[in-house]
């Protein structure tokens, strides 16, 4: 059952620490004035910080767990992990795969949705292909790779039950374009990604409905100053851009740049983590692939490419509080408020407002996860 909390802290609210009361009850907040009166399980956050719970979009798995091999109960310990370190909701991303495994992984995403699980809220289905260039495809089976398909995007979202929120295609494959303005009207969010589509077909994709950039910088055509490419048309543009902030992906030189560049408005910390986060180097897979970790970087164990990460949302906030020299109040949007705009939850995920789901990280001095709150039920 959810309780009933009364948490005395400072607060983050419009983007400032304010001294507040949140009420939870039902699994919502309410917040209140610091002498208000109530009843229920007081907890005191003295010294520490109380921010939304963060959002991951963009993730393979964690603790042993491959999101496109997963069972229901599988994704269950992927949820309990992510969310003893901050992570209150994601979405579960499935890698290119065979259309039998893919519906397979999209079921259990389904039955686990629908289950009462303990752990971080499964928000619905992150697709990565299968519509992406092979030039392109880093961790992606190149064999399984398609042309843009109407037909199967629409089976998919069927089989999801509506539950696929976000999907990564590449430009200039072949009926891409084309399919950009259905996939909006299945409720699909579009982002660009494992592309070599130049300048003009990338705007053209933006023109078209597509909302972001899948792990900018990784996996797609470089920029040049004569051929701008897919990123040059994502950091001119107002689309949504993911980044890996792990140190390895990209040098935290790219990350203040894309600061500069796009704002905190449009940026959204994802971990892109695959089945060995929270677990030490060694042998792993990503979907049909075997990966091979050393030092926390995960690489194919066929050619090398860097395939995901062994990444925490925890772990990425501090390191783009190191990145960029910037305030906890500065960087927090691109962890919470972003992702929960970009995929459409806004109304009741991403800050701490009236009403909505009562998800609360408690953060101490370091900046560590000293406590969670998941719809209004601590850890």
């Amino acid at each position: 059952m959810n309780g009933t909390y009364i948490i005395n802290g400072q607060v983050y609210i419009d983007h400032t620490f304010q001294k507040k009361t949140i009420y939870i009850q039902d699994g919502t907040i309410n917040l209140l004035e610091t002498d208000c009166q109530t009843s229920g399980t007081v907890f005191d956050a003295a010294g520490r910080r109380i921010v939304p719970g963060f959002i991951d979009i963009h993730t393979h798995g964690a603790v042993g767990v491959d999101v496109n091999g997963a069972s229901a109960e599988d994704l269950e310990k992927i949820g309990k992990f992510f969310a003893k370190n901050g992570t209150t909701s994601w979405l579960a991303s499935i890698l290119t795969d065979t259309e039998e495994q893919t519906s397979r992984a999209i079921s259990q995403c389904i039955e686990y949705q629908a289950s009462a699980g303990k752990g971080a809220q499964l928000l619905g289905i992150h697709l990565e292909g299968p519509f992406l260039a092979s030039e392109f495809k880093g961790a992606m089976p190149e064999h399984l790779l398609k042309k843009g398909s109407a037909d199967l995007a629409v089976s998919y979202q069927r089989q999801a039950n509506g539950n696929i929120r976000y999907i990564t295609v590449s430009p200039e494959v072949e009926g891409v374009l084309e399919l950009i303005p259905r996939l909006r009207e299945l409720g699909i969010v579009v982002a660009m990604g494992h592309s070599g589509a130049d300048y003009d077909t990338a705007m053209a994709a933006i023109q078209a409905g597509t909302s972001a950039c899948t792990h900018t910088f990784n996996a797609m055509a470089p920029l040049h100053q004569h051929r701008p490419a897919i990123i040059g048309a994502a950091l001119e543009s107002d689309v949504y851009c993911e980044m890996i902030c792990d140190g390895l992906h990209l040098h935290p030189a790219i990350v203040r740049l894309l600061w500069k560049t796009k704002g905190p408005q449009r940026l959204v910390a994802i971990t892109d983590s695959i089945m060995a986060a929270g677990l030490p180097d060694g042998n792993y897979h990503l979907g049909v692939n075997q990966v091979v970790v050393e030092k926390g970087d995960a690489k194919l164990a066929s050619d090398g490419t860097r395939a995901g990460s062994t990444l925490t949302q925890d772990r990425a906030l501090r390191n783009l509080l190191s990145f960029t020299g910037l305030s906890l109040e500065e960087i927090l949007p691109v962890l919470t408020e972003n992702p929960a705009k970009l995929i459409g939850v806004y109304d009741r995920k991403g800050s701490i407002e009236d009403g909505k789901d009562a998800d609360l990280v408690v953060l101490d001095e370091q900046n560590q996860v000293a406590d969670v709150f998941l719809q209004g039920i601590r850890l």
